[in-house]
């Protein structure tokens, strides 16, 4: 009997693509400049990165402007179960990956703006394929969107809205431990559409506003995650929806200094697959700083994320396990800083290093399961090179 309820924990802990992407699965921030300000950009323009950010922040800037790059992420997640591991932590091999971005935005008609955006947003996994007391687990999940948006200003106050289409990958595989096979009905994809709508409002002392609200998009994987659960007769869906968010900013600027402060809510809760797992929403502050003086060649920022972690502890241990072995988004601060160089009136370049230190997760309420407790630790460290021209 303890088996059986071990192996449908087992089938339960890998309906997911264990994706460290900071604030939950989702990155602190897109593009250089919003990731070395603490993926604070609400009602603070970076210029065509804030496409995603913000819609109604590339009013600010009257120039085409095009930013490409990438940022390179290192997670260094490791997990164990005792006592099957005899205490011993196994890191997972998924330790490196690279996200893109490219976006453009310009004035194309006086005070009607527009972009074009495409981002990586959420993404990595777990890969524990060389780990029996791990079941050989190894899961992968891609997120990419394309923003379009389109705003408008009037006097001091910008408004945005931009349609997003995303795709996203999805993979699950393990081993079955009573019958030794691998369960996998393999890689799928899906596109899924939703929509974001923004505002700022800018005062004459230096002072600005801004919110934005982010639709819900809903991603069906088909028979990926029932062919993970049906071995061990887990009911669960196809779907895995990336939630809502909401949030606002105010930034100020006096010189050569800038502050930025956003507050935004994910809700995890309202996201069907997510909700499956107990997830709870989630509440991110991010705070950043720039020092740009006038005239010279080059910037600085530096900025800090912190978010309360999604995943609250359940009394049913199949939640826990999944949670923390399948799925532990537990990373809650985060520490950035980064640099701008003008190479001429044209070309820019930018560099930032994002770190988020060891995060701890442990549950031990596994006795029914057979099991004592389980464990994850994880940290993150990531850098993003991006290259601007503006003409």
């Amino acid at each position: 009997m303890k088996n059986k309820k071990l192996l449908s924990i087992i089938a339960v802990s890998v309906l997911a693509t264990s994706a460290y992407a900071t604030n939950g699965d989702e990155l602190i921030g897109v593009g250089a400049k919003t990731r070395s300000m603490g993926g604070a950009g609400i009602a603070f323009s970076h210029g065509a990165e804030s496409t995603l950010v913000n819609p109604a922040s590339i009013t600010k800037n009257k120039e085409t402007q095009i930013a490409f790059g990438g940022t390179i992420f290192m997670p260094n997640v490791k997990s164990k179960i005792d006592p099957n591991t005899a205490g011993k932590l196994y890191k997972s091999k998924a330790d490196l990956s690279v996200i893109p971005l490219v976006a453009i935005s310009s004035e194309v008609y006086p005070n009607v703006y527009a972009g074009v955006g495409m981002y990586g947003t959420a993404g990595m996994g777990v890969d524990y394929r060389k780990q029996n007391s791990l079941f050989n687990m190894e899961t992968t999940l891609q997120l990419m969107q394309f923003a379009t948006p389109i705003a408008y200003k009037y006097g001091n106050l910008s408004v945005g809205l931009s349609p997003i289409l995303q795709y996203g990958s999805l993979d699950i595989r393990y081993t079955n431990p009573r019958t030794g096979q691998t369960v996998s009905y393999g890689q799928k994809q899906d596109f899924g559409f939703g929509v974001s709508i923004g505002a700022t409002y800018d005062f004459s002392n230096g002072f600005s506003v801004g919110a934005v609200y982010k639709s819900k998009i809903t991603m069906k994987y088909p028979k990926v995650l029932t062919t993970a659960a049906t071995p061990f007769g887990v009911r669960v869906g196809n779907t895995l929806a990336q939630p809502a968010s909401y949030g606002i900013g105010v930034a100020y600027t006096y010189g050569a200094h800038s502050i930025a402060l956003d507050y935004k809510k994910i809700k995890w809760s309202n996201a069907k697959g997510y909700k499956d797992f107990n997830w709870k929403d989630q509440n991110v502050i991010a705070i950043g700083y720039q020092y740009k003086p006038a005239g010279a060649k080059y910037s600085l920022r530096f900025g800090f994320n912190h978010a309360t972690s999604p995943i609250k502890n359940s009394t049913n241990p199949s939640i826990n396990v999944f949670n923390l072995l399948g799925f532990p988004a537990t990373s809650k601060n985060h520490y950035t800083a980064g640099a701008s160089y003008v190479f001429n009136k044209n070309f820019s370049m930018d560099l930032t290093v994002v770190y988020s230190p060891k995060a701890k997760a442990t549950a031990s309420n596994l006795a029914p399961l057979g099991m004592r407790k389980i464990y994850t630790e994880h940290s993150e460290l990531s850098t993003t090179i991006q290259f601007n021209y503006k003409f």
